[in-house]
């Protein structure tokens, strides 16, 4: 193990994109409501659409805009926002909470379970994500993630990048910030737990967003480890 691993306690993991596909389950599951209503989508459009609005709704949270909210809140919210474009107006109040907890059941990328299985051998693996506690819970039961603990931003009140969900997950467990290490697929979070002393591991997932799409740009060396995937990251946290 090298140094920089050898300092490492806990792993705690981005999950929308870094652990579960959301843009390719959420397309399978609106697929099959289009055909069941008999109405042309284009799937991973409304995918794409419905994540776009993630960030902003945040961000309206963050400026007082809105109150508090959990994910789940702010994804039915941005789905309402979006269904008309769709052609989906007619789903039923019952069928759009359905449809939203789509979330809860997206499907973790292949090397995922295994790559956390032997991750977990070495250290104590948590998410940090900003889906809400049930949200993770329904999700890590449904896609087999062998998680020690989940840890939400929902627990902080405070969404990532805030640097109170960076030093939050290192106080739950007790540790140095410096000994939690944050894997995760998008730069910019790496970039903000960098800033607040936590170690940092980019893993590559170059289908996140589709296959056309190329992967954000990083500088060399600017994380402690770069992996292809899980499984690579645990090849390399333990030699």
């Amino acid at each position: 193990m090298n140094q920089a691993a050898s300092a490492v306690k806990a792993l705690a993991f981005d999950v929308f994109g870094t652990v579960v596909d959301w843009r390719g389950s959420i397309a399978r599951e609106v697929s099959l409501i289009a055909k069941h209503m008999n109405i042309q989508l284009d799937a991973f459009a409304f995918a794409d659409a419905w994540r776009a609005g993630y960030a902003p709704a945040m961000d309206r949270v963050r400026k007082g805009e809105l109150p508090w909210m959990h994910i789940d809140s702010l994804h039915r919210m941005i789905l309402d926002s979006i269904v008309d474009k769709f052609g989906l107006q007619g789903l039923s109040d019952e069928q759009r909470e359905n449809l939203n907890k789509v979330w809860h059941r997206l499907a973790p990328w292949p090397d995922t379970v295994a790559g956390l299985h032997a991750l977990k051998k070495q250290f104590t693996i948590t998410t940090l994500s900003n889906g809400n506690f049930s949200l993770l819970t329904g999700m890590a039961k449904n896609a087999g993630l062998p998680w020690d603990c989940i840890v939400s931003a929902e627990l902080f009140k405070h969404y990532k990048p805030d640097p109170e969900t960076y030093h939050g997950v290192a106080g739950l467990l007790n540790l140095p910030i410096e000994q939690v290490m944050l894997c995760a697929c998008h730069p910019s979070d790496l970039r903000a737990a960098k800033a607040q002393g936590m170690r940092t591991a980019y893993v590559m997932r170059p289908f996140e967003f589709g296959e056309h799409v190329p992967l954000p740009a990083v500088e060399a060396g600017e994380f402690d480890f770069v992996a292809q995937d899980f499984v690579d990251l645990a090849r390399q946290l333990a030699t």
